[in-house]
């Protein structure tokens, strides 16, 4: 995700519901710095956890990649 759209629309999608990156961290059992790792594009989800993001904001996994 080197062009790093993932991390540009899970901090959108994460703004507009007004959640912070450790809420986010907690509800997907992760740190809150993993939350803006993936944010800033430093690294990426597993494909599980991609596919629980997408559940979560109700979007499609390629509404997040592309």
């Amino acid at each position: 995700m080197k062009n790093n759209i993932f991390g540009q629309r899970l901090r959108e999608l994460r703004l507009e519901k007004g959640i912070s990156q450790r809420k986010l961290g907690n509800i997907f059992n992760v740190c809150n710095q993993t939350i803006s790792f993936w944010e800033t594009g430093d690294r990426e989800p597993d494909l599980d956890t991609l596919k629980a993001i997408a559940v979560f904001f109700n979007v499609s996994t390629d509404y997040l990649l592309e």
